[in-house]
């Protein structure tokens, strides 16, 4: 199968996070490029529980086609946005767009900046973007909007919608996205004492910011795929 070890990898980390129930139902999407350009990709199909993700089902796609000739199975506002990405970014080899439950409930706020409470969120300081302006669901020049918000960071947190994170591999996305969504967790918890925060200063923020960057790595990653060889071995099909 073409782009079988990087099918495994999107299939691996869609079923990783429907553990986690950091998926919505069938929504979100996953994607990588795999041309030097970024314009051709792969993403999970449309209507596809993540669960029950495998490599086969994974979809070949290129940001200058029309995906309607290839059917149904790719999802419009999924198309719209990682289409995008991958056109104006290519840099950004692998996209990964979700509505886990702490981030998009920071995504809610009237500041949904996370903050240099800990050392987990210190690792995002300053590395962030933010889009303020919800527009409607990713459609039409929605995707080409969000793609423009994304700038030079991994980040981007969609206000009123959710967080997209980015990486240059299906492993250091996958990490990012993780510790990204702990470290709202930690923030909302945090909140709901009702106790003062206590934020680290500028210096001590992008020192750990600094030496955290070598740490988003595909270790994690390549742990997750020992426990799903074992336990999930259907998905590399």
């Amino acid at each position: 199968m073409k782009y079988s070890n990087e099918k495994k990898d999107l299939a691996a980390a869609l079923r990783w996070f429907a553990r986690l129930d950091m998926n919505e139902g069938i929504a979100n999407h996953f994607s990588l490029a795999v041309s030097d350009d970024g314009q051709e990709f792969l993403m999970n199909p449309a209507g596809k529980y993540w669960s029950k993700i495998k490599s086969s089902d994974i979809l070949e796609l290129d940001a200058r086609k029309d995906p309607k000739n290839i059917g149904p199975v790719v999802d419009e506002t999924a198309w719209c946005i990682h289409g995008a990405i991958h056109r104006q970014v290519p840099s950004a080899r692998c996209v990964m767009h979700l509505h886990p439950k702490y981030a998009t409930a920071l995504s809610c706020l009237e500041d949904p900046k996370l903050p240099a409470i800990n050392q987990e969120s210190m690792t995002f300081y300053n590395r962030v973007s933010y889009d303020l302006d919800y527009g409607g669901l990713g459609i039409g020049n929605e995707g080409e909007r969000l793609a423009s918000k994304l700038g030079n960071h991994s980040v981007l947190m969609m206000g009123q919608h959710g967080v997209l994170v980015t990486g240059k591999t299906v492993g250091e996305a996958f990490d990012r996205m993780y510790y990204f969504e702990r470290s709202a967790r930690i923030y909302i918890t945090a909140l709901q004492t009702g106790q003062k925060l206590k934020i680290a200063s500028h210096e001590i923020a992008e020192k750990t910011a600094q030496q955290s960057e070598n740490y988003f790595s595909d270790l994690h990653f390549k742990a997750i795929l020992e426990v799903l060889d074992e336990e999930e071995p259907d998905y590399l099909n």
